[in-house]
């Protein structure tokens, strides 16, 4: 039976309303049986967490000086069947673009910077494509992954090299905290026909942990042109498939000596819509994956970890046309990395040192050339590009300050020698308040697009540069952890084209303060960025950075008990411009989430999420006319039994 939107919406409502009434149900019958969780699974909310990313060591999220956001496990559960791009969207500071629903072309932005100048790692590996220089976090599933930290800011450039001008985001596979033994097994449904399939298997006794899962999704998806009566195209769905599997492995060799594994992969079929006729039912197919290894060594004065790793992403895009190019183009990319470093107890603070190893290599073929105005595929042969690092970093936690400082050389094969610095202090005045000021530079590398794609290529260019300063105030105490923070860029540089002759400038304000008092948890954050093309004799100095957004907020509120809890968000964006000329604008938008898990007995538990509540009409992205389209009021629950 079809339905119109209107009742086909109606439906949905009232799908959810009874969804929302079986929780309740099933919460009350849950809290009246004392059987059904203990104590010690209890819901442990930390505000101030343990993070690794922002210094290379294990360090309490009030003793960093950059802005720093966990998304652990637990909030994890609640974008069950999505991706880590789902994730991201609804963090603080950080917004995007999309070209239709699952699996489509994406991209962030972060304070001003967009993410080919965030560097993305999964369990310490580079993870992006190196032809475009974006990560595609639109493929990777949620469900296979342990935590998220993000770094705000750049000093992560000088701990990590080139790309982490605007920040660094750390994607943790499942297995890197194994705490018990236990198999699961998740079934999902939601709106657009989306199916998911999952289990996930863990061992753990005294010396040894191992983690493995897998999982499917698959999804109908969407129509993703929004301005259909624009042009001609084909008014379909765009279909979304993935297969999804992560392993992790630990083991103590002996009291000093231990050794481990950890994998993520994804490969995925994605529906795509073209304008015109000529490719109607384009499709691509992707695999995209990181695999790494470790061993370390640990005396009561030193930790020294050798590490290797590699990762993936691979696409090839399907045209399924007989008259035009029915195999498109292919790009492979290969990233492969070497650490060695040791962490010395410097009493007091720690001392890092450091080497790194990197290997970027990009085969493709049959891409297509737009230099003549008529698409025309052609050879693509880039040179493969390998850097060499060396680092240096000290970190000192205090109870009444905290220091930072790094300072790293890349040596690449292709443009030379960079080098890259951050320090950083803190000091606490008074009882829980915390001021602070740190100043890093960065750069980001030309991606082998930039540097080699026919028709637009410049193997001349030079990396981006940036100087970065952050300021701050915290506070931190009880059940609150509250953080006012300004910062400010100078980038230069820019490539646009096939030049480095771009400027700009990024200056904010961003608040953000995370509150839980008893049972209940509430926060809320906002962003001002005022992010501007500042190229000296151009056409569009002083105009915005597309897709930058001036003011942008969230606030949420949760309920939690140890048998279930609720959550309700909403978070808003700033309209913004989608071209450099700031002629086309995207109107703002606020979208409204509801989600929840209830314990329908002590090994079963069900899990809704609500997404855009007030079905809210919107637009994400809008390139060369063509507006792509968003998702209206939509869902997903799943049921994940747990065998301990």
């Amino acid at each position: 039976m079809a339905l119109s939107r209107l009742s086909s919406t109606t439906y949905l409502r009232l799908c959810i309303l009874s969804s929302l009434g079986l929780f309740a149900v099933s919460a009350t019958a849950a809290t009246d049986d004392l059987n059904i969780v203990s104590d010690n699974t209890l819901p442990n909310v930390e505000l101030d967490k343990i993070v690794v990313t922002a210094t290379r060591t294990p360090t309490k999220t009030s003793n960093v000086i950059a802005q720093t956001r966990v998304i652990d496990s637990e909030e994890l559960q609640r974008y069950q069947g999505q991706t880590v791009n789902d994730v991201l969207k609804n963090q603080p500071g950080i917004n995007i673009t999309q070209s239709g629903g699952m699996g489509t072309i994406s991209n962030f932005y972060m304070r001003g910077y967009d993410s080919k100048q965030v560097l993305v790692i999964i369990d310490g590996i580079r993870y992006s494509s190196i032809s475009t220089g974006t990560p595609s976090l639109n493929l990777l599933s949620a469900d296979q992954i342990d935590r998220i930290e993000i770094l705000y800011g750049a000093s992560g450039s000088s701990i990590y090299g080139s790309d982490a001008m605007g920040g660094v985001i750390q994607i943790f596979t499942k297995g890197n905290s194994v705490e018990q033994s236990n198999v699961s097994a998740t079934v999902g449904y939601g709106s657009h026909n989306h199916y998911q399939a999952g289990v996930t298997g863990q061992l753990k006794n005294d010396t040894s942990s191992l983690s493995l899962g897998v999982s499917r999704n698959k999804a109908d998806g969407f129509n993703a042109i929004a301005n259909s009566n624009s042009f001609d195209y084909n008014a379909d769905d765009d279909g979304f498939e993935s297969t999804n599997a992560s392993l992790g492995l630990q083991h103590k060799l002996s009291d000093s000596l231990s050794a481990g594994l950890s994998a993520l992969y994804s490969d995925s079929t994605t529906d795509i819509d073209s304008a015109g006729t000529a490719f109607p039912n384009a499709y691509s197919d992707q695999k995209n994956g990181s695999a790494s290894a470790f061993i370390q060594h640990q005396t009561p004065l030193t930790l020294t970890k050798l590490s290797y790793g590699q990762s993936i992403d691979k696409l090839t895009s399907h045209d399924n046309n007989s008259i035009n190019y029915q195999e498109g183009s292919k790009f492979n990319t290969t990233q492969e990395q070497a650490r060695l470093e040791s962490q010395i107890n410097a009493q007091p603070g720690t001392v890092t040192i450091g080497a790194e190893w990197l290997s970027q290599k990009l085969d493709a073929s049959d891409v297509l050339d737009f230099s003549n105005g008529t698409p025309a595929q052609t050879t693509y042969d880039p040179d493969d590009r390998t850097v060499r690092s060396a680092f240096v970093g000290y970190q000192l936690a205090d109870t009444y300050y905290d220091l930072q400082a790094n300072y790293r050389v890349d040596d690449n094969s292709q443009y030379g020698n960079e080098s890259t610095y951050n320090i950083g202090a803190a000091l606490r005045p008074l009882d829980g308040v915390r001021i602070g000021a740190s100043y890093a530079t960065g750069f980001r590398a030309p991606t082998f697009n930039d540097l080699y794609y026919p028709g637009y290529n410049n193997p001349d260019l030079k990396p981006e540069s940036s100087k970065n300063t952050e300021v701050f105030v915290e506070y931190n105490k009880g059940n609150q952890i509250s953080r006012l923070t300004g910062y400010h860029a100078d980038v230069e540089d820019l490539i646009g084209g096939n030049t480095n002759t771009g400027e700009a400038k990024i200056k904010g304000v961003s608040l953000t303060s995370d509150w839980r008092i008893d049972s209940f948890l509430f926060g809320l954050g906002y962003d001002y960025l005022d992010a501007k093309d500042k190229t000296a004799n151009s056409a569009n100095y002083n105009n915005d950075l597309v897709y930058r957004p001036k003011n942008s907020g969230l606030i949420y509120i949760g309920y939690q008990q140890p048998t279930f809890d609720l959550r309700l968000e909403a978070k808003h964006t700033d309209d913004r411009f989608s071209d450099v000329a700031n002629q086309t604008k995207l109107d703002s938008y606020t979208l409204v989430n509801l989600s929840g898990s209830v314990y329908i007995t002590p090994n079963l538990r069900a899990n809704l999420r609500v997404d855009n509540l007030t079905d809210e009409d919107y637009t994400l992205s809008n390139q060369f006319g063509t507006e792509y389209a968003t998702d209206g009021i939509n869902y997903f629950t799943s049921l994940t039994y747990n065998w301990f």
